[in-house]
């Protein structure tokens, strides 16, 4: 008899839709500390994550040297937000807020430039989204940078964007559960359903039939 597999995938993600929904809310009431710790945060996995498929799929050793540069870089830059945050100086010194919009910019531009320097002078290859992502993150770099030389606080800004992406992100995550859940429970009932087993008719087999024996002639002899 086959045994039915349950997954119970969809159980994870209602617990991280709601967690990340919870985040999104608290990232809006407590702005500075959580979007500058959520933003380090981000950065550090995010440089520390494509360190290794990054420099085994580069063909070029100038742009392993290049982007593995980015990434110490980036990597230091998130240390140091998660270090402002988690020792209390972005309560006590108000520089680091307005250090926040200059660091965020040198991480967007970047990405950016040394992915279109890969890109044209080193003829790497690329596919449409990930072109559009890099020239969004030129933009938003330099929309950034001239906010923050205007003065112009950009956390609150950053704080209803994080949020959005996070209820967004959780009502998909809350969606696909569901769809997991529903199959879970199909199986459940299924599971819970008796099957009447049918009996493959029998098939008649044929007697063999007995061989006749030749009617041997008769030989005529002339005498």
């Amino acid at each position: 008899m086959e045994k039915r597999k349950f997954g119970y995938g969809w159980v994870i993600k209602w617990i991280l839709a709601a967690i990340l929904i919870a985040a999104g809310i608290l990232m809006k009431i407590y702005d500075e500390e959580i979007v500058y710790a959520t933003t380090g945060l981000a950065i550090v996995i995010f440089s520390l994550l494509r360190v290794v498929p990054l420099m085994k799929s580069l063909n070029k050793e100038v742009l392993r040297t290049i982007n593995l540069i980015e990434v110490i870089f980036d990597t230091i830059l998130g240390g140091v937000m998660l270090f402002v945050v988690f020792s209390g100086k972005l309560q006590t010194q108000g520089l680091w807020t307005d250090l926040y919009g200059y660091m965020l910019t040198f991480f967007l531009l970047a990405r950016g430039i040394i992915y279109f320097v890969s890109l044209y002078y080193f003829d790497e290859k690329t596919e449409p989204i990930k072109f559009w992502f890099h020239l969004i993150c030129i933009a938003l770099g330099s929309a950034i940078l001239t906010l923050s030389i205007m003065g112009q606080d950009i956390i609150p800004a950053l704080g209803w964007m994080i949020l959005f992406i996070s209820v967004g992100g959780g009502a998909y995550l809350g969606y696909d559960g569901f769809g997991g859940y529903k199959k879970y429970r199909e199986k459940s009932k299924a599971l819970n359903t008796k099957k009447e087993v049918k009996k493959d008719p029998k098939v008649e087999k044929e007697l063999p039939k007995p061989v006749q024996d030749e009617v041997k002639e008769e030989e005529t002899y002339i005498n």
